[in-house]
C-alpha cells in the first residue's frame, strides 16, 4: 500500500441516494515518510466525512480492538474525527477502516500520518475536543432502519418494543435536532433526556449496546427519552389511553390531526374520502395544490401508484422523500388529493412514530401534508400549532423532543428516467457537494425568493441549507437569515463574500444587503440563470467552458427584462447569451404569472394580431373587462418576457387545462400531465410564438388536447436543443448543460435531447441538487470560485 493515493482516483463509494461520491486516502504532509520494507506502526488519522453522529467512533473501537492495535479516537469540533492507532496491525487497522464502515458513515477524505509510537496499553473513546483541523459533514436526518424498526415490532423488549423514538447509531434524527458540533448529546435536543442506568449500560459497555447502541449519542428509550401527548386544536389535552392509537382513531373518523415529526408537523388526513380531503383543502385555502401521501410500506404505496426498481430505491432508502409517480387507475387514494395531475407523492414512514399511527389505520396510507398555513413555513412546536393551525387542524399528536431546525420533506421526481431533486431537505440536507474548484476566501449565498435554500462555501466545499420555502413570508425570510448565520459559525466562513441575485426587487437581495451593511462585507450579484447554470456544472463537476438551457419561470436580465428561456455559453463568471426565446408582451407583470389567461392573450396577439376568445375571458376574474385591459397592456407593452414557463402557461390556459395559478408550476404541470398518451404533431417553427401559432392551428382543425399538450412541449425542446447545437458549435464547446426550474418537464427534455442528438451531443440534468431555485446558490458559490 502507498503512503496516499489521492482522492479523485480513489475507490468509489457504493451508491446511496442521488449521486455517490469519492473515497481516498489523501495526501499527506511532507513530514509523512513510508519507512523502507513496509507501512509505519503507528499511525494519526484524520477523516473527513459523514463521521460524527453515526455510530463511527464506536465501529473504530471495535475494530481497534479485534485488530490488537492501541490508541483513541475522538470527534473534533469541525465535525471530523481523530484517530491514533499504534501496533504490528496498524496497518491492517488503515486498510480495513476504508474498506469496513456502517452503512450511516460516508468517508469523504482520509488524511494518514506516520507517528511516533507513544507506548498505550489500549484503544479508548476520549472526549471530544472543541478544536478543528479540518471540515467535515453535519449529519443529515435518516429514516428508522431495520433493525429498529424490528425493535418497535416486539423485538425490543420492555423497553423499546412500541417505543416511538427508537432509533440507533445507524439512523434517526440528526441535524433536525443538532444545536452545535461537535456532534455529542449535550450539544443536541436529546441534552434534555438523561440517560436511565440500562441506557447508560448500553451507551458505554460494547459488549452490552452492541455497535448500534454503545456510545450512541441520541440513545434513549420508554423510561428516560421524548414522550407524547394527545391535544384539542384548542390547547386542552386529551387524556386516557395511547395517544398513536388515539390519532388513528380520530383520523379514521374524518378528523385532521397535527402530528409532530422529525423537523416540523405533518397534517394528516384520511387520503380516500372526498369530503375530508376538500375539507382540508378549504381549511388550509389550498384549493388545488397536491398533498403528499404516507403510505405504510410498499404494498401500500402499490395500491396508490406504479414502483418500478428505481422508484423502490428511493422510497426505502435511508433518505426516504416524497417521491412523484404515476397513479394507478384503480388507486382508492381520492381524486381531490393531487386534482388535474397523472402523478402521486408518496413516501413511507421514516419514524417509529409514523410508522405505528399507519399501521392502525384502516387504509395503511394517508394525506401527510407540510403543517403550515398558506404561504408560510411549517410550525415547528406546540405553540405555532395552537396559534396557527388553530382553525386548520381538529388534533395534535404532541411529542416532547425539540426541533432545533426545520427540515421538511425532500421531494424526488423521474424527468425522461432520471431521479432529480425538486426539493433537498430531510435526508440530503446539510450534505456538502464537493467542488471542482477552491474559493479563494470563504462565500455566503442567498440564493432566490421561490422555493429557495441559501449556502456557505468554504475551500472547495458547497454547504446549502435544507429548504427554506418562498421569502414573501417573513417567517422564511427569518429562517433564511437564522440558517446562514448557523451555517457560517459552524464552517467558520469569517469575512465572507456575499453572492445574491441581479434582481433588486427579491428579499433574498435585501437580506444579502442588510449582511453587508451589517459585516462591512463586499456583495456580488449574480444573474439568475448564469447561476443556474453554474449550479448544474457544480453539482456534475464540470470545469471548463459549456453551453447551459436554463428554462424558467422568470429571472431579472441584464437588460431589464424578466427571461426564462436562455441557451447561454459559460465560461466561468462570464457568459454569452448565445439565444432565448422571442420577447413577448408580460400584461401586468407578476399578474400574468398569477393569471395565465394573460399570457394567452398575448400570446394570440404576438401571433395572429387576434383579439383574446370569450373563454379567455371567464378564465380571468376581472372577465372581459380585465381581458379588454390586457388586450390594451399587450398592444403598448411595457413589460417582455422570454420565459419558458410564461409560454406554458399560455398554451395551458389557450386548452383549458389551467387559467389561473393557486401554487407555484401549477399550469404548466398541469399541462405536462394532460400530455400523457399524446403524439407530436408535424410542426415547422423556429420560435416559441410560431409554435404557438401551429398549436392554435392544429386546435382549430379539432386535434387532441394530449397530442396539443405533448407537442407544444416537446417543440419547444426542440427548438432550444437547435439553439444548444448551434452555440456549442460557435464556441467549440462539448457539454450542454439543462438547468431551471422548467428543466424537470420530461416532454421538453426528450424535445431537447432528441435535438441534440441531430448533433452529437448529450444534455445533461444535476443528480445532488434541484435544477430549480433551490439549487440557485449552489451556482452562486460556484460563481465566487472564479473570482480573483
Amino acid at each position: 500500500m502507498a503512503c496516499s493515493e489521492d482522492c479523485r482516483g480513489g475507490q468509489k463509494r457504493e451508491e446511496r441516494g442521488l449521486a455517490a461520491t469519492c473515497l481516498g486516502v489523501s495526501k499527506p504532509p511532507e513530514r509523512a515518510r513510508c519507512r523502507e520494507g513496509g507501512m509505519p506502526r503507528a499511525y494519526r488519522i484524520y477523516v473527513v466525512g459523514i463521521v460524527q453522529g453515526v455510530g463511527f467512533r464506536p465501529f473504530v473501537k471495535l475494530l481497534a480492538d479485534r485488530l490488537g492495535v492501541k490508541g483513541y479516537v475522538r470527534n473534533l469540533g469541525g465535525g471530523e474525527v481523530e484517530i491514533y492507532v499504534e501496533g504490528d496491525g496498524a496497518g491492517a487497522f488503515v486498510e480495513a477502516l476504508k474498506r469496513e464502515r456502517p452503512r450511516a458513515v460516508e468517508l469523504d477524505e482520509v488524511l494518514v500520518e506516520e507517528a511516533e509510537p507513544l507506548g498505550l496499553k489500549d484503544f479508548v473513546i476520549l472526549k471530544s475536543e472543541a478544536s478543528r483541523r479540518s471540515l467535515s459533514m453535519i449529519p443529515p436526518d435518516l429514516a428508522i432502519c431495520d433493525e429498529c424498526l424490528r425493535e418497535v415490532l416486539g423485538a425490543g423488549g420492555v423497553r423499546r418494543s412500541g417505543y416511538a423514538f427508537n432509533s440507533c447509531s445507524f439512523c434517526g434524527p440528526r441535524f433536525a435536532v443538532m444545536r452545535r458540533l461537535p456532534y455529542d448529546r449535550e450539544n443536541t435536543s436529546w441534552a434534555a433526556f438523561p440517560l436511565c442506568e440500562d441506557c447508560r449500560r448500553e451507551f458505554g459497555e460494547p459488549a452490552v449496546g452492541g455497535i448500534r447502541r454503545y456510545f450512541y449519542q441520541g440513545i434513549s428509550c420508554k423510561r428516560d427519552g421524548p414522550t407524547l401527548k394527545l391535544y384539542r386544536s384548542t390547547g386542552e389535552a386529551v387524556d386516557g389511553g395511547d395517544p398513536i392509537v388515539e390519532a388513528a382513531r380520530l383520523i379514521d373518523e374524518g378528523k385532521i390531526v397535527a402530528v409532530k415529526g422529525v423537523g416540523g408537523y405533518h397534517i394528516m388526513a384520511l387520503a380516500s374520502d372526498d369530503s375530508v380531503v376538500a375539507e382540508l383543502r378549504r381549511r388550509k385555502r389550498r384549493p388545488q395544490q397536491p398533498f403528499a401521501v404516507m403510505a405504510l410500506d410498499l404494498d401500500a404505496a402499490r395500491r396508490l401508484v406504479y414502483v418500478d426498481k428505481a422508484a423502490e430505491e428511493l422510497l426505502t432508502s435511508p433518505q426516504r422523500p416524497i417521491v412523484l409517480l404515476p397513479k394507478r387507475p384503480d388507486s382508492p387514494a381520492s381524486p381531490l388529493v393531487s386534482p388535474g395531475l397523472d402523478m402521486e407523492g408518496v413516501f413511507l414512514p421514516y419514524t417509529a412514530l409514523q410508522y405505528m399511527l399507519l399501521s392502525n389505520l384502516r387504509d395503511k396510507f394517508a394525506i401527510a401534508t407540510s403543517g403550515n398555513v398558506h404561504g408560510e413555513p411549517m410550525c415547528t412546536d406546540l405553540a405555532c400549532v395552537f396559534e396557527r393551525l388553530r382553525e386548520v387542524v381538529d388534533y395534535v399528536l404532541e411529542h416532547t423532543l425539540e426541533i432545533a431546525h426545520r427540515v421538511d420533506d425532500s421531494v424526488v421526481r423521474f424527468t425522461d428516467g432520471e431521479a432529480v431533486l425538486l426539493r433537498r431537505s430531510r435526508g440530503y440536507a446539510p450534505k456538502w457537494i464537493k467542488l471542482r474548484r477552491r474559493l479563494p476566501r470563504p462565500a455566503v449565498a442567498f440564493g432566490g425568493d421561490l422555493q429557495t435554500a441559501g449556502g456557505v462555501g468554504v475551500e472547495d466545499k458547497a454547504i446549502l441549507t435544507q429548504y427554506i420555502g418562498d421569502l414573501d413570508s417573513f417567517t422564511a425570510y427569518q429562517d433564511l437569515d437564522r440558517e446562514l448565520r448557523w451555517f457560517s459559525s459552524v464552517y467558520e466562513a469569517r469575512e465572507p463574500l456575499l453572492v445574491c441575485d441581479l434582481n433588486p426587487a427579491y428579499n433574498s437581495s435585501r437580506l444579502c444587503l442588510e449582511w453587508a451593511e451589517e459585516l462591512g462585507a463586499e456583495a456580488v450579484r449574480v444573474q439568475h440563470h448564469h447561476a443556474h447554470a453554474l449550479a448544474v456544472a457544480a453539482d456534475l463537476g464540470v470545469d471548463e467552458p459549456f453551453v447551459a438551457i436554463s428554462i424558467d419561470g422568470v429571472g431579472y436580465g441584464e437588460d431589464g427584462n424578466a427571461w426564462g428561456g436562455e441557451v447561454l455559453f459559460v465560461d466561468g463568471a462570464k457568459y454569452v447569451r448565445a439565444a432565448h426565446l422571442k420577447y413577448v408582451p408580460m400584461p401586468g407583470g407578476d399578474l400574468a404569472a398569477a393569471r395565465p389567461a394573460r399570457m394567452a392573450a398575448a400570446y394570440l396577439w404576438e401571433c395572429c394580431r387576434e383579439e383574446p376568445p370569450e373563454e379567455l375571458a371567464r378564465g380571468l376574474p376581472g372577465g372581459r373587462r380585465e381581458l379588454e385591459l390586457v388586450l390594451r397592456e399587450v398592444i403598448s407593452p411595457r413589460i417582455f418576457t422570454s420565459s419558458a414557463g410564461r409560454f406554458l402557461d399560455a398554451v395551458s390556459s389557450l386548452l383549458g387545462i389551467a387559467h389561473q395559478r393557486t401554487y407555484e408550476g401549477e399550469p404548466a404541470i398541469k399541462l405536462e400531465a394532460a400530455a400523457g398518451g399524446g403524439r407530436a404533431l408535424s410542426i415547422n417553427a423556429e420560435n416559441q410564438v410560431e409554435l404557438f401559432a401551429e398549436i392554435v392551428d392544429h386546435m382549430r382543425r379539432g386535434a387532441r388536447t394530449a397530442d396539443l399538450a405533448y407537442t407544444a412541449q416537446y417543440g419547444l425542446g426542440t427548438l432550444l436543443g437547435r439553439w444548444a447545437c448551434e452555440a456549442a458549435q460557435a464556441h467549440g464547446a462539448r457539454q450542454i448543460l439543462l438547468g431551471g426550474g422548467a428543466a424537470v418537464n420530461t416532454y421538453i427534455v426528450r424535445g431537447i435531447r432528441s435535438a441534440l442528438a441531430e448533433c452529437g451531443l448529450g444534455a445533461l440534468l444535476p443528480r445532488r441538487a434541484p435544477p430549480g431555485d433551490g439549487g440557485l446558490a449552489l451556482g452562486q458559490i460556484y460563481y465566487a470560485t472564479y473570482l480573483a
